[in-house]
């Protein structure tokens, strides 16, 4: 049973935004031509055929399986797509190429997600299997013969032609398991005094999400990606705050953040390298700060307004699709551009925490919650690490960036964040139904 009335309303806020995401899309695709031939890109209309497609099939797959979902993702994730995509066909055609396959399958895997998760609480069953997968996938790249290793770190499974980054579906794989456990554990991990056996079962009851989360960091310091650890460490330590409360597990998580740094810092040459250029990149701008250098240069070229979609050279900053694909976007749209992707990120965080805030019921609130999470730090630390807030890590700016393993897992993760959404807003006027009937 729906809202008729709440799905029309749904149906007009997310119709009107998905047509102006499409419009500053196509707008972005056509200055980017004349920005580098002056004339209008020959593959306009294919383009814009091929784009609008891909945003109708996710609009009315939304509007037939989740119709009473949040109508507003939806549009702001196919602006980032698009505008993502723009900016990558500008500065590689071959990975443009790529990009649009990748987002294709990216969408299906939005679609799929929406049919086979009719109810977002039926995960919570699969929470051990889900954990036992997050960790495959986490151990995955270890493995010889088909982990690979790419810009120093060992994130990649090599299957023949195809490269994958596993850990990018494994964060959404402990996120379910995570939830799951809170909402069973959350009495006992809620802090304040507790009895002698309660706090034995406080202990027995942590152990296994500790474990889940010392594995993953030791698998993250093993393949040598800090930021992979990062948002790991942050997904766990956000999502039992949140289910029990209290300034005790932000503290301790601190706390813990800070003697991991401290020893990855004394331990590892590579860490101590990434923060050096962090602090100067200047003392290497022709070798290992050479990245943070031509950023700093875009930037500046870029200043207010950019310099116009395909007038820039962010061509010169290595791997400006992938990485720092924000500099390249600081640079030709600007602190303008810069500030109103940034707004995006900014929006989604909002909806994914309003999703997780009208939920009822206490797993969807912690998954929501969680998901929003990973979107949030993901975007925080890439785009910190880009404009040096942050030592740069390797990771990628959801929907923007070059990666078909990031913008698959990034789609399910919206269907996720909008079959919760869905599902709450079904109930509701059921069960306010049901409460006037027995009034």
């Amino acid at each position: 049973m729906t809202s008729p009335a709440l799905s029309r309303a749904n149906a007009g806020v997310g119709l009107s935004l998905l047509m102006v995401a499409a419009v500053i899309v196509g707008a972005a695709y056509a200055l980017a031509g004349l920005g580098e031939t002056a004339s209008l890109p020959v593959n306009l209309f294919p383009f814009l055929i091929v784009i609008f497609g891909l945003m109708a099939v996710a609009y009315v797959a939304m509007r037939r399986l989740a119709p009473n979902a949040e109508p507003t993702l939806v549009p702001i994730i196919a602006l980032l797509n698009g505008l993502g995509y723009v900016v990558i066909a500008r500065l590689d055609k071959d990975l443009a190429a790529n990009q649009a396959t990748w987002t294709a399958v990216g969408v299906a895997a939005f679609v799929a997600t929406l049919m086979f998760v009719r109810r977002a609480a039926d995960l919570e069953r699969y929470r051990y299997l889900l954990a036992l997968g997050g960790i495959a996938l986490l151990l995955a790249p270890l493995a010889p013969g088909i982990g690979s290793t790419k810009n120093g770190a060992r994130l990649w499974l090599q299957l023949g032609p195809f490269s994958f980054q596993p850990g990018e579906l494994a964060k959404i794989a402990l996120a379910i398991f995570f939830a799951s456990y809170l909402v069973e554990r959350r009495e006992l991990l809620t802090p304040g005094s507790l009895p002698g056996d309660a706090l034995a079962a406080r202990a027995r009851a942590i152990g296994p999400l500790a474990g889940a989360w010392a594995l993953s960091i030791i698998v993250m310091v093993a393949e040598k990606d800090l930021g992979s650890s990062a948002l790991f460490f942050a997904l766990f330590v956000a999502m039992l705050w949140v289910a029990a409360g209290g300034y005790l597990w932000p503290l301790m998580g601190l706390s813990m953040f800070t003697i991991g740094a401290l020893f990855a810092w004394r331990s590892f040459t590579h860490v101590q390298e990434r923060i050096r250029i962090w602090i100067d990149p200047w003392e290497k701008a022709s070798s290992d700060g050479f990245q943070l250098v031509q950023a700093a240069f875009a930037f500046a070229a870029g200043g207010v307004v950019g310099t116009g979609l395909a007038r820039g050279t962010p061509q010169k900053i290595p791997a400006v699709a992938t990485d720092l694909v924000f500099a390249a976007i600081g640079e030709e749209l600007g602190l303008v551009g810069a500030a109103a992707v940034i707004a995006a990120f900014a929006l989604i965080v909002v909806i994914g925490l309003r999703i997780a805030q009208r939920a009822e019921r206490p797993f969807e609130q912690l998954l929501a919650a969680g998901l929003t999470t990973i979107i949030g730090v993901q975007s925080f630390l890439i785009i910190g690490g880009v404009t040096r807030l942050l030592p740069l890590t390797g990771i990628t700016l959801p929907f923007v960036s070059y990666g078909g393993s990031s913008i698959i897992a990034n789609w399910i993760l919206i269907a996720l964040l909008l079959r919760i959404s869905s599902g709450d807003r079904l109930d509701k006027p059921v069960r306010l139904a049901a409460a006037r009937q027995r009034a």
